[in-house]
């Protein structure tokens, strides 16, 4: 199942725009902002399919019931891009337990790459709902690389959330043919159509560690 959070018009534009606009995206302060606040929004429509239960408040004037989330829920992202738009969930879902993954990106001489998973740092996942950020889904392969690292280090989740800023056609692709529609959602708050050579989203936004932290080696 595929979610597109910008087919509906909403505040979500406005910080979509700024992400990509290259007038403003050099402000990083201001970028990781507003990946925070897209974390924030996707975290809110996230919450309408999870499960809840009734709990009963007392209150100064009697009793309420409020219905509450029921799932346990991990957060977890792919070091370093995604650690502003992890917060972002992080705000909403402040009970929640966290996973921390390091892939990056191995040249070729040939110029082409593959993607290692060096570290994984998580909670367990049995029977839990494991909502997987990553700002940038370009070919899918990345967020499906370490979504197995993470199961086979801590265990199956009852469901997978799938979350990401800015997706290519290509990736949202990937990740339909290599995931159970039953037990994983994909999140996108934008799907573009192209990706360069190098596996740059089209039009995309540049490379969100980069914009977010400061050009690296």
């Amino acid at each position: 199942m595929v979610k597109i959070l910008n087919e509906k018009n909403s505040i979500l534009n406005k910080f979509l725009a700024q992400m990509r606009d290259k007038n403003i995206q050099g402000d990083s302060m201001r970028f990781r902002r507003n990946m925070e606040r897209v974390g924030e929004i996707m975290a809110y429509e996230i919450s309408k399919s999870l499960s809840y239960k009734t709990r009963m408040v007392e209150t100064p004037l009697g009793i309420a019931a409020v219905e509450e989330i029921d799932d346990n829920i991990v957060i977890a992202t792919i070091l370093r891009a995604g650690l502003p738009f992890h917060q972002g969930f992080l705000n909403f879902y402040d009970d929640a337990e966290n996973g921390f993954v390091s892939a990056f990106r191995k040249s070729r001489p040939d110029g082409s790459f593959i993607v290692e998973v060096e570290y994984v740092s998580t909670s367990s996942l049995a029977d839990k709902t494991l909502i997987l950020v990553d700002p940038m889904l370009a070919t899918g392969t990345s967020l499906m690389l370490v979504y197995d690292a993470l199961v086979r280090r801590a265990g199956e989740p009852r469901h997978t959330h799938l979350a990401a800023i800015f997706a290519s056609e290509q990736g949202v692709d990937y990740v339909k043919r290599h995931t159970n529609p039953e037990k994983c959602t994909l999140w996108c708050a934008a799907v573009d159509p192209e990706l360069t050579s190098k596996s740059y989203i089209v039009p995309g936004i540049g490379d969100a560690g980069d914009l977010a932290y400061g050009e690296k080696l």
